[in-house]
Formats: structure tokens, sequence, C-alpha cells
């Protein structure tokens, strides 16, 4: 009797060891809108520095015409 009780509680946690390894459900996607709103901030945070790329290359193409013009004239 103790042997067959035994067996069936043996049993039963085998199963619930089995149930407790099926596979997850595969996972969802990002939401579109979550992507949206980083592509936004990755625009916010980058834009500044694109500009300021902008003006560094602007000032150096000013620095370069200078120095050229200086040279033109002999100095």
């Amino acid at each position: 009797m103790i042997r067959l009780l035994s067996c069936r509680v043996l049993m039963c946690c085998s199963l619930l060891a089995l149930a407790g390894c099926t596979k997850p459900e595969k996972e969802r996607p990002p939401e579109p809108t979550a992507a949206a709103a980083h592509a936004e901030l990755r625009d916010a945070i980058n834009d500044p520095i694109d500009k300021a790329r902008q003006v560094d290359a602007d000032a150096q193409k000013a620095e370069d015409e200078q120095r050229a013009a200086i040279e033109a004239a002999g100095g």
C-alpha cells in the first residue's frame, strides 16, 4: 500500500516537472509606437551633434579660405 502511494506521488511529481518544461510562447515584437519614440529620442540627441559638426566644417572651410587669401596677398 505504501509502495503504491509512493509510486503515485512520484508519478504526480514527474508529471508536474514535465508540465513545467513546455516551450515558452513566442515573444511579440515591440510595438511600432515604441520604435517611433526611440527614433524621436535618437533624433533629438543627434540633431545638435550634427549641427555642431556642420558648423565646425563651415568654420574650417572659412579658415582655409582666409589662409589662402593671406597667402595670395603675399603674407
